[in-house]
């Protein structure tokens, strides 16, 4: 009852019904105080929009960085996005939705996860599956690059997956704490790792927990990795439909489920979480819809729901954002695989 408790009143009515039907409760009941503003991100001239992975804050809060993969029509969207193309596939866009830097062409086969740490760095992920990385130097690994692109650190052994404490299997995403210490959601695979991976500012390897399966601290595709105001870890756990909270160390604190089946996981500076859900179908988590879920990062009551307007991500029309970004007004950036767009939403309603 400890753990049902801290989820607020509203949060355990709904995981209870949720539990006990397999539907979603509450979801048409919620409000959507946002609207979409079409067209936001402007690419440069001759340049196409690819899938969009991660997005995330500049710390001067006037900018956001967002992983756009390099080819526009892929056929392969699970693995060669960018393994032939130099296209810069890390992009720096204004409020305005213009792109104001780049970098990073011909170094990533799959970039996926973005963080910015306190000082500007840009730390992106490459989730290239196990099976399909060619001979080199690219995939399964973390870099860190300057804010003007000089790599500084690079975690994993490029082009090579593996399980032990210097290597990570298709690393999904990537957090910075306050204190410097790194943490990869590792990996992007159903049968991979499926751990946590910490690791130093300075990039030695500390500890890592998880593995395989469906119990607590047990992983089925880590998507996206969060800390709060509190210090505390929120894990995506995508495949076992439910978010994750452990302490720094591991410890595992509670876990959430009224989240839908999450992809991506943010905060704002007022204590609310963002969570971007684009897979909830009749397969993998029937009853519920997919949308972006927000919600009260301290009890885990859900306040509002913008419901994407289409209902099968398995369609060619569009999956909605695997990833959210929020900025200081409210305004939300979704990182959209396809169709192949940054969307922005403007808070309308408070």
């Amino acid at each position: 009852m400890t753990d049902i408790r801290r989820l607020g009143l509203m949060s355990a009515l709904a995981l209870v019904v949720a539990l006990g039907t397999g539907t979603e409760p509450f979801a048409q009941a919620l409000p959507n105080p946002y609207r979409a503003v079409d067209g936001w991100a402007k690419m440069p001239a001759g340049r196409p929009m690819g899938a969009v992975g991660d997005a995330t804050l500049d710390p001067d809060g006037q900018h956001i960085w967002a992983v756009v993969r390099c080819i526009a029509t892929a056929p392969d969207r699970f693995g060669n996005e960018c393994l032939d193309s130099n296209l810069d596939s890390l992009l720096k866009f204004d409020l305005k939705g213009n792109v104001v830097k780049s970098f990073g062409g011909g170094m990533f086969i799959w970039p996926h996860g973005i963080d910015v740490d306190r000082d500007g760095n840009v730390w992106v992920t490459d989730a290239v599956a196990p099976n399909r990385t060619p001979p080199g130097k690219r995939g399964h690994q973390v870099v860190k690059f300057s804010p003007d692109g000089k790599v500084l650190m690079t975690l994993g052994t490029p082009g090579t997956p593996g399980s032990g404490p210097g290597s990570l299997n298709a690393p999904s995403d990537v957090v910075v704490a306050q204190n410097g210490d790194i943490f990869v959601a590792d990996g992007h695979g159903l049968d991979g790792n499926n751990r946590v991976v910490k690791f130093s500012r300075s990039g030695a390897f500390i500890k890592a927990w998880g593995k395989t399966g469906y119990a607590p601290s047990e992983f089925r595709t880590l998507h996206a990795i969060a800390i709060d105001s509190r210090g505390r870890v929120f894990v995506g756990d995508r495949s076992n439909n439910r978010i994750q909270i452990f302490d720094q160390e591991g410890k595992f604190l509670t876990m959430w489920t009224q989240f839908g089946r999450p992809s991506g996981i943010s905060f704002d500076n007022k204590d609310q979480i963002y969570v971007a859900d684009s897979e909830s179908d009749d397969e993998q988590n029937p009853g519920w819809e997919m949308g972006i879920r927000i919600g009260d990062a301290r009890t885990g009551w859900i306040s509002a729901f913008i419901q994407y307007p289409w209902g099968d991500p398995r369609e060619t029309a569009g999956n909605g954002a695997e990833f959210v970004a929020v900025d200081r007004d409210g305004n939300l950036y979704g990182g959209e695989p396809r169709p192949r767009r940054l969307q922005k939403y403007v808070r309308v309603r408070p």
